[in-house]
């Protein structure tokens, strides 16, 4: 079955996201606001990428009815939330893209479970929920990005992640329908959920109480963490390559992190065009300024090539790379 972005149109004749009539058609339908041409730089923390038809939800109900007719005529789809962790091309998408934000970034309370709209952004819910004497999304207080987007890819830090605290994940399908998962249904592995082919609107996490003040004193330590040791106030989409694992990696006595085999093999500094290996954090790679995606993935594959050399370790990008038709370049993502 073919596969046109996280979409599945398999089987229907196409229909450009950039024609006019497709964007009349969702302004037609939605209560959110349609913008076509639409730089996704604008959307990106790495502040890359070419322009695109967009959908501005501004209640849940918009996700289904945008991805159904969508469906309906044969148009990719692509969601986006705050825009960390992502590799949007230079040539924009031939896609629809759904821009979780305003609109789905409700936060409700009922005990130790925490309900939160997927455009929320992930600190927000970590310091809001902190505040109230509750520890288990503090450790994403300093971390760019939405809830949807950090349950999506099982975002984590500081030793912990999304699935130690999701309880219920509210989907929408391809066709538009939306279902409820709950924990077992959601197949957590490490930088993913499974979710691929489903926009996450909601979800539900079950926190525990804790002392405020050993909450406080534990996020003054990560922000001092991150601002001491990563570079937090460039264009950047934060970790680019995930930790090796598995049993050789973990009786290693020298580099194991993708930060430290980076390191050791001398590539802080290096850069493509306008990329450089962050001399702040090897993992992090900054938009000095005039970066393409296409700098990006050459700078990618220069330090893939360096530590394999090196070390014999073949990084994996936890970057999200993303085609022209909003699909999943990153070969453990592809059908």
């Amino acid at each position: 079955m073919a596969r046109h972005g996280p979409g599945d149109v398999a089987g229907v004749d196409r229909v450009s996201a950039r024609a006019p009539a497709f964007a009349e058609a969702l302004r037609g339908r939605l209560r959110g606001e349609v913008r076509e041409a639409e730089p996704l730089a604008r959307y990106s923390t790495y502040r890359i990428g070419g322009p695109a038809t967009v959908v501005l939800p501004a209640v849940a109900e918009d996700v289904g009815l945008a991805l159904r007719l969508a469906h309906e005529e044969g148009v990719p789809w692509f969601a986006l939330g705050l825009g960390s962790n992502i590799l949007l091309p230079d040539s924009g998408l031939d896609a629809l893209v759904i821009r979780l934000g305003k609109g789905l970034d409700r936060l409700r309370q009922e005990g130790e479970r925490w309900t939160l709209g997927a455009g929320m952004p992930a600190p927000l819910a970590a310091r809001r929920t902190a505040a109230a004497g509750f520890a288990g999304l503090h450790v994403f207080v300093g971390v760019p990005g939405s809830v949807g987007g950090g349950v999506y890819m099982n975002a984590g830090c500081h030793g912990g992640d999304w699935s130690d605290v999701v309880e219920t994940v509210t989907v929408v399908d391809a066709a538009g329908r939306d279902a409820v998962r709950v924990r077992s249904q959601v197949p957590f592995t490490y930088r993913r959920s499974g979710l691929e082919g489903e926009v996450i609107v909601e979800t539900t996490v079950r926190l525990r109480p804790e002392e405020q003040h050993r909450l406080d004193q534990q996020i003054a330590e990560m922000f001092e963490w991150r601002q001491r040791g990563t570079p937090f106030n460039q264009p950047c989409c934060g970790s680019v390559f995930k930790n090796p694992s598995g049993p050789s990696w973990e009786r290693q006595d020298g580099p194991r992190t993708a930060g430290q085999l980076i390191e050791a093999s001398g590539l802080k500094g290096s850069r493509v065009g306008g990329v450089e290996v962050s001399p702040m954090h090897a993992n992090y790679f900054v938009n000095t300024g005039t970066a393409t995606a296409a700098d990006v993935r050459g700078l990618i594959e220069q330090v893939q090539r360096t530590v394999e050399e090196r070390f014999g370790a073949r990084l994996e990008p936890e970057v999200k790379l993303i085609g022209a038709s909003g699909e999943y370049l990153n070969p453990e993502l592809s059908p």
